[in-house]
């Protein structure tokens, strides 16, 4: 049995959120996600400290293609490290966290609209 990183090569809106997972062009996900212009990725954000200049290193990767990023802070908004904001801003990205709820129906609407948008995702039960 062989386990890969779960990616997704493309573009897809969010289905359904919740349970602890994410549902997307037919298939489901346990756990947090990264949507990316280059696709969609498991993510592993730190539990204790989720918002981390290394949490979102594929991010600032891709940030050529990315205008705004959504970011799911889980059941409630949680803010961003001063220090995270500035790097965002930095790069040229309009970062808003918000809860994952909202981040997920803001994401699909953009990506609907042909926005240059990615969201980073915390899973909710």
């Amino acid at each position: 049995m062989e386990i890969r990183k779960a990616h997704f090569p493309g573009r897809a809106p969010l289905d359904a959120y919740g349970d602890g997972g994410f549902r997307f062009a037919q298939m489901s996900h346990r756990g947090s996600l990264l949507c990316l212009p280059s696709g969609i990725y498991g993510w592993d954000p730190q539990e204790a400290d989720p918002f981390t200049q290394e949490a979102f290193r594929k991010v600032l990767e891709e940030q050529e293609d990315i205008e705004v990023l959504l970011i799911g802070t889980g059941l409630d908004l949680k803010p961003l490290p001063e220090a995270l904001k500035a790097t965002f801003r930095e790069a040229g990205i309009l970062a808003d966290p918000m809860s994952t709820g909202a981040a997920v129906r803001t994401f699909n609407v953009l990506l609907s609209e042909d926005r240059a948008v990615a969201a980073a995702l915390i899973a909710v039960d």
